[in-house]
């Protein structure tokens, strides 16, 4: 139940030798110095995830287009997110945790300069993920049976089923591509040249859109649901699907040859270290798999609950909208966190090589600190203007109207959850760098056990319409109890984690940002006053349309920022200060 998808993929910024704004060393900066090398490298990550976020949203707003919210979208939502649960759940969550610390100490220590290293295991990963790719395929329908709600199996839901089943043979070959996807990039990332990784999500996001495009053109603005849609426009929406992914691993090779790296088929795998990165990747290979049976109670739990909300004539509301919240949910995190966290990992590996775990927990807490100084009002941004996020950029084609508006109240019980969920993601890089993965193993496991009864519960006593926002606010309070433990351990390990002053800085960046939301609230008040409609509330008076949805963003989130920086600056808190002059600065150059 963490993280999907992309958290396989994003990674930092270019240091080319072109890059017109080298970046300095950050090894070689002692301090708030490094602070500072780390901003400035998160800034230029920043700007390519952004960019790369931005069509992400644009991919999931046509997909909304041409598929609505309705059960027809959640057939294509479970097909098109097997190839994520399979690839992760065999590879993915253990190359992110391994493959990186791995290849920076082979850099240093073999001859070829961990050339041969990355050879070996992208071949080894791809033979591997080839096979998984073939039996998936085949095995499709009895998947399917496994994730998808039980109500798919009744007789009267026979073309769903087959929808679903159809949905997934089409993209289960995704799985060999995020592989050498994810494998290119990390030795992109482990070679100090970070930005292409976070640009080529953007060619795999253009090929959806222009899929999605394309199928609204054959369908005419028709409704299409599970009954209608041809056999063609579902091998349309497959291969569109997977042709983004090809896509996004094959423009990676020729930056990879650009920086002196040819991959080489080599199998000769005895003897070369494998076997350690193996048994570091156990552990983690165990966590992904106890976090996929939270993603497997999850998938089932929404599918059912569009189902149930259907047999209602409710708001159609089920896995594709829970998808598109956590999407936008994750805005925050893959910008801020991602960039900051992947700029700092070198140097914790670094740390941890030097056999430092102190230099290590005090890269985990400025991290946490940098990190908090923008998440916080991020989460306070989604929590209060949710609906709108929602109207604004879903509310397009067949989810017109109160589906986006739903999936916007969904985003806002996620970010309840915002902080420790980025706060948890820079934990696991403390353990991984120090080669500890058995930890964060048995840390997942209790977050499981707290976020799946949570998760139960919290469905079975909300109201039919209410099902999926419940399940994020379950999946919030989990992170949220889960967090503590987690500092906790880890301050243990590493011996030095600056709690007092992190917990403080953190104290006065959440002041901040509750002044500057109750500000823009007092902002959506007026603006309702001025419109006229007070006695209709803010939220239905302000989400009628996305005119109104933006004009309301557009004020209350100016408002909340101002006020956010001077509270901010009033209350000390000098992360804000630093954030701010490294912008400032990139900006300038």
């Amino acid at each position: 139940m963490s993280e999907q998808a992309d958290e396989v993929a994003p990674l930092p910024a270019d240091t080319r030798a072109d890059d017109p704004y080298p970046e300095d060393p950050i090894e070689s900066q002692p301090g708030r110095a490094q602070d500072t090398a780390v901003l400035r490298s998160s800034a230029v990550m920043a700007a390519g995830t952004v960019v790369s976020r931005i069509t992400g949203v644009l991919r999931d707003i046509s997909i909304a287009a041409a598929l609505g919210s309705f059960i027809l979208a959640d057939t294509y939502a479970l097909g098109n997110s097997l190839p994520n649960i399979v690839y992760i759940l065999v590879a993915g969550g253990a190359l992110n945790a391994v493959f990186i610390p791995q290849l920076v100490r082979r850099m240093k220590t073999d001859s070829d300069g961990g050339d041969g290293y990355a050879d070996r295991l992208i071949t080894l990963v791809a033979t591997v993920l080839l096979v998984t790719t073939v039996i998936t395929v085949i095995a499709a329908p009895l998947i399917i049976r496994l994730y998808a709600s039980a109500e798919i199996l009744r007789p009267e839901n026979t073309a769903a089923f087959n929808l679903a089943v159809a949905f997934a043979r089409f993209c289960l070959p995704q799985i060999i591509f995020y592989g050498l996807y994810t494998m290119f990039a990390q030795v992109l990332n482990s070679r100090m040249h970070f930005a292409a990784p976070m640009f080529a999500p953007i060619v795999n996001n253009v090929v959806m859109i222009g899929t999605a495009a394309i199928f609204m053109w054959l369908v005419h603005g028709q409704q299409v649901n599970t009954e209608t849609i041809t056999p063609g426009q579902v091998t349309l929406l497959g291969i569109g699907s997977t042709l983004g992914v090809l896509a996004q691993a094959l423009v990676l090779i020729p930056v990879l040859r650009r920086v002196n790296y040819r991959w080489r088929l080599r199998f000769d795998f005895r003897g070369h270290g494998l076997g350690k990165a193996g048994g570091l990747a156990g552990w983690t290979i165990g966590l992904v798999l106890v976090n996929q049976i939270g993603f497997f109670v999850i998938t089932r739990l929404t599918t059912t609950a569009n189902f149930l909300i259907a047999a209602a004539g409710g708001v159609p509301e089920g896995l594709a909208s829970y998808q598109r919240a956590f999407l936008v949910f994750m805005l925050p995190h893959s910008v801020i966190t991602i960039s900051i966290v992947t700029a700092l990992v070198p140097r914790m590996a670094q740390a941890a090589a030097d056999g430092d775990p102190q230099r290590v927990g005090a890269d985990v807490a400025s991290g946490a600190r940098l990190i908090s100084a923008l998440i916080v009002p991020c989460a306070f941004l989604l929590g209060l203007f949710g609906p709108f996020i929602g109207m604004l950029i879903f509310s397009f084609g067949q989810n017109a109207g109160a589906p986006a508006i739903h999936t916007g109240k969904v985003v806002a019980c996620f970010a309840v959850g915002l902080l420790p969920f980025c706060l948890f993601y820079v934990l696991l890089r403390g353990w991984y760098a120090v080669e500890d993965t058995r930890t964060p193993f048995f840390i997942t496991v209790g977050y499981n056990v707290i976020a799946i009864p949570l998760t139960l519960a919290m469905f079975a006593a909300a109201p039919v319409q209410n099902k999926v926002s419940a399940m994020a606010l379950a999946y919030s309070f989990a992170y949220w109890l889960i967090l503590l433990v987690a500092w906790f351990l880890l301050r243990r390990r590493l011996g030095n984690l600056q709690t007092r002053q992190t917990a403080g800085t953190i104290v006065r960046i959440f002041l901040a940002g509750l002044v500057a939301t109750v500000a823009a609230f007092g902002s959506l008040l007026l603006l309702v006053h001025a419109l006229g409609t007070s006695d209709q509330g803010v939220y239905p008076a302000l989400t009628t349309s996305r005119l109104t949805s933006l004009l309301a963003l557009v004020v209350g989130c100016a408002v909340l920022a101002v006020v956010y920086l001077v509270v901010a600056s009033l209350l000390r808190v000098t992360e804000v200060g630093e954030v701010l002059g490294t912008i400032r600065s990139r900006i300038g150059r």
